[in-house]
């Protein structure tokens, strides 16, 4: 996959310039293979592509992207912990997951335009601001706010705000939380998660959080529930497997009691 990958790269490069690509080329992504099941729901299984590009002759600051993923979660970029896969929600290949392509520039050192495609004809363009502050040794606080627009849904924002305590060199406290507006949504959806996150060296982690996510044209929270994952190396450094067990108490609207469902999950993710 990265020879490939790397080939692509160096025949998209040389259509602008005769800068070598190892002066400053550089290529990394992931192929992940991914099942999932949620009491109620079939057994859904898929495979998530991504890879980034440095281009030499496109300057430093220029790279291509593509892959395959969650289309939602795509456009909106939205934060890892509360895409549908790490809910273990079930996906529709032909409805929700979608092939992309595009090219994204730094404009600044926190700032960069992404203009891609998705299902080979969907035009989407992603304008993305990234800050971090060490407020102390051990605490931090993230900001991320991402403006897109797509052909079909009209302009919407991600904003993200998280904040971190390392309470110890191998245990790590997060607060993460994310509020998405788009055309489709009579209101804001939000997500926030509160977790422990503990490392045991070569790869191996676990986590354990606490979820919640909502509307704000609901006065109620959509879903809350617990989720426990542990990943660790399964070949060397470059594939890693993950095992995800969750806790949901989801309900559709205000008007229906509150159901509860257990999800299981698992990947296996192959680095390049």
């Amino acid at each position: 996959m990265r020879d490939t990958t790397e080939w692509l790269a160096r025949e998209v490069d040389s259509w602008f310039g005769d800068r070598p690509f190892e002066d400053g080329g550089r290529v990394s992504g992931s192929v992940r293979l991914k099942a999932s099941w949620r009491r109620g729901d079939n057994v859904d299984g898929g495979v998530r592509l991504r890879a980034r590009v440095q281009l030499p002759n496109l300057k430093e600051r220029a790279y291509l992207f593509f892959g395959q993923d969650n289309e939602s979660d795509l456009v909106t970029d939205r934060q890892e912990a509360f895409t549908r896969e790490r809910q273990l929600l079930d996906e529709s290949r032909r409805r929700d997951t979608t092939g992309f392509a595009g090219v994204g520039y730094a404009l600044r050192e926190r700032l960069d335009l992404r203009a891609g495609v998705r299902s080979a004809y969907k035009p989407y363009i992603q304008l993305r601001y990234r800050q971090r502050w060490a407020i102390s040794p051990r605490d931090a606080v993230s900001f991320r706010e991402t403006l897109f627009w797509t052909s079909s849904d009209g302009a919407g924002s991600n904003t993200s705000f998280d904040y971190e305590h390392a309470y110890s060199p191998v245990l790590l406290f997060a607060w993460q939380n994310s509020v998405v507006i788009t055309r489709r949504d009579d209101g804001a959806a939000w997500s926030s998660s509160l977790g422990a996150f503990r490392v045991f060296g070569d790869q191996r982690r676990l986590s354990l959080e606490l979820l919640a996510s909502g509307n704000t044209s609901s006065a109620s929270v959509s879903e809350y529930g617990v989720r426990g994952a542990w990943a660790q190396p399964l070949y060397r450094d470059w594939v890693i497997g993950e095992l995800i067990v969750g806790h949901f108490w989801p309900r559709e609207h205000d008007a229906v009691e509150r159901s509860r469902h257990w999800a299981v999950g698992g990947n296996i993710e192959l680095l390049f």
